[in-house]
């Protein structure tokens, strides 16, 4: 990814982990990218496909306003499911077909920025090649919950 798209990825990200939150006493600035080596990557939750993987940037994610990053391979599928939390995402890397319940399938490109509301049943596939790796702001606790019907 070009520098100017990861400064711009960067700052959506900033600006959307700030959104409805007041600084803490103590909270110190971040600035990331989703290669750096400090970075700490553990499993997604449970139904997920193994070899999905997140990282916390920023909040505690059993508490409300956390940001994560979600990685997964190139042509990895996540099942659908629904959180008790809206999402707002940004793609940083690799290229994301995702569908939500009653609405068209869409398809993510590094610098898109995409919303889901709370509750609405949704998968998601990486498409082959590069890995994807989303930058998720969620508004309350970071759950995914598996969805049993069909999307349409």
């Amino acid at each position: 990814m070009d520098i100017r798209l990861q400064a711009i990825v960067l700052a959506g990200a900033l600006a959307l982990s700030a959104v409805g939150a007041s600084a803490a006493e103590g909270e110190a600035p971040l600035a990331i990218t989703s290669q750096d080596p400090t970075l700490k990557w553990g499993p997604c939750p449970p139904i997920f496909p193994a070899g999905c993987e997140i990282a916390v940037l920023h909040g505690d994610p059993a508490k409300p306003n956390a940001d994560i990053f979600l990685r997964v391979r190139g042509g990895q599928r996540l099942p659908a499911h629904t959180h008790t939390s809206a999402e707002r995402m940004i793609l940083v890397t690799g290229e994301l077909r995702v569908k939500y319940k009653g609405a068209p399938t869409a398809t993510l490109t590094p610098g898109m920025y995409a919303f889901g509301p709370a509750g609405l049943a949704h998968d998601a596939e990486c498409r082959r090649g590069p890995a994807c790796t989303l930058f998720i702001a969620f508004e309350g606790p970071v759950d995914a919950v598996a969805y049993p019907g069909k999307l349409d």
